[in-house]
């Protein structure tokens, strides 16, 4: 059950840590969590009748929206976090597949809902909670919402299709708590930075993580540079942070930042990060843990051991092995098991993986008869066990028989000179069945030629690698969290 899964997450009276959330706003501490969930739970009996049915949250990142999501994991309410930048008709289809029982927004989205069934969380919505008679307060005990409950409907990111809806499941994010604790666990009152989108399962999973360990977060609206590095040199409350690696990036580009000695680590997650930025990291003592996850895993589901005092690990370019019980197989298109060093699909099974998407013709060709998942992404596993992420399967460029890396040709063409941020995608092409594409911005003012940039990189790559055609824009579509939408361009340009 799952009050015993969670015995390692309980502290004695005494130590009970009281921070739950900080922010510009002020400081809030887990009574204060427990008088609003109060306060959501006779709300949400009162307007939808029941606390089985699912909310909707429209709503840019805040201290109210933090405190709902951790009423509805306390409550066992399913909740659908939407991204406030989704159009008008995406809304629309999204609570039409979905039908929520109430929708919670914000001011600036009020006016884009109906009357039905929607509730403003405005500042008097939340200085109300605060005002709750807590004297006949009745929470559900923990152990009496079971573990195959669906705490939340997730919309995939869209990077390569349009977004899936992924329901998830209590278990899945008990268990990756419970694993990521043998790696990492803040201590009490200490804070894990969260400075991701609210409507991510990135962003959700510490805010769960948090609760279920009763640990401390400090929220930021947005990645705000100034105040990141700030925190991370010099605060020594600030104990973890997950960004994604143009965040890094950024932080890096200040040959003077450090994080402070009692800093434990970047989780980094959102994307391949390049081994340039990894090892500018570790010569500089900063500690990053790469790891792999998607929404399908409940985030991470495979990491780098945190080690000190770098915290860095070798090899570089390794996203490291699975929380266990959790497992990993290689396979080729056949679905037979390969060896080590041999690149393939990557397949996951265990505790933490889905059972399956919301439209389940979606579900074809990605689950085995033992309900192994393929994921869709490319790589290959070294002989002590390391994962290495190559590419997404769905990125794969198969030109003339051979098969492209994008990721590989990507890092070569961002060293030279002229190039600011590089995509490649494959074409499709009557003569190579797709053509390597390169798409990049540029730095410098200056405009190169493709014969220009194909001589740069021949000593880097092999012929059949070269980009074909070279497109020049002047940035990127991209998600929230900084992936670049590659459909978009395959859509646009092939």
């Amino acid at each position: 059950m799952f009050k015993s899964r969670l015995h390692m997450f309980e502290f004695k009276k005494s130590d009970a840590p009281q921070v739950f959330l900080s922010s510009e706003h002020g400081m809030y501490t887990y009574s204060d969590l427990n008088r609003f969930t109060a306060f959501f739970k006779e709300l949400v009996e009162k307007k939808a009748d029941s606390l089985k049915w699912p909310v909707a949250f429209i709503s840019e990142s805040s201290d109210v929206l933090v405190f709902c999501i951790a009423a509805c994991w306390k409550l066992g309410i399913p909740f659908i976090p939407i991204n406030p930048k989704v159009t008008n008709a995406e809304l629309e289809s999204y609570l039409d597949v979905l039908k929520p029982a109430l929708i919670f927004c914000d001011t600036a989205n009020r006016g884009r809902l109906g009357d039905d069934n929607v509730i403003k969380m405005d500042e008097n919505f939340f200085l109300n909670s605060f005002t709750h008679d807590t004297r006949d307060m009745d929470l559900p005990e923990q152990d009496e919402i079971s573990e195959s409950d669906i705490f939340g409907y997730f919309f995939t990111s869209g990077t390569t299709s349009k977004p899936k809806v992924v329901p998830l499941k209590r278990r899945q994010i008990i268990s990756a708590s419970e694993a990521s604790a043998q790696n990492f666990k803040p201590d009490p009152n200490h804070f894990w930075l969260l400075c991701l989108p609210l409507n991510h399962i990135g962003g959700i999973s510490i805010i769960l993580r948090s609760v279920i360990y009763e640990t401390a977060i400090y929220r930021l609206a947005d990645f705000n540079e100034e105040m990141v590095k700030e925190f991370l040199a010099e605060n020594q409350r600030f104990q973890a942070a997950s960004l994604v690696p143009t965040m890094i990036k950024r932080l890096l580009d200040d040959s003077l930042f450090k994080t402070h000695r009692e800093f434990k680590s970047i989780l980094l997650g959102g994307g391949p990060i390049s081994e340039g930025l990894l090892r500018k990291s570790a010569e500089r003592g900063i500690p990053i843990v790469s790891s792999y996850g998607m929404t399908e895993t409940c985030a991470q589901i495979i990491a780098n051991p945190l080690l000190a005092p770098s915290g860095m690990y070798t090899p570089l370019k390794s996203v490291g092995k699975p929380f266990p019980p959790n497992e990993m197989q290689i396979r080729d298109d056949n679905g037979r098991v390969l060896g080590k060093n041999q690149s393939g699909a990557l397949w996951l099974h265990g505790p933490q993986v889905f059972d399956g998407y919301y439209d389940s013709k979606e579900n074809d060709h990605r689950f085995d008869k033992e309900g192994w998942f393929n994921t869709g992404d490319y790589g290959h596993i070294n002989g002590f066990g390391h994962l290495f992420i190559e590419s997404r399967r769905s990125d794969l460029i198969i030109t003339g028989g051979e098969n492209v890396n994008p990721n590989e040709v990507e890092e070569a063409m961002q060293k030279l000179p002229t190039i600011k941020e590089a995509i490649v995608i494959g074409v499709p092409d009557e003569e190579w069945g797709q053509k390597v594409t390169a798409v990049v911005t540029l730095k410098n003012g200056k405009t190169p030629q493709l014969d220009e940039i194909r001589e740069q990189l021949k000593d880097a790559l092999t012929d059949f690698k070269l980009p074909k055609e070279l497109r020049i824009v002047k940035d990127f579509p991209k998600t929230e969290t900084g992936k670049v939408k590659r459909w978009e361009l395959v859509k646009k340009f092939g």
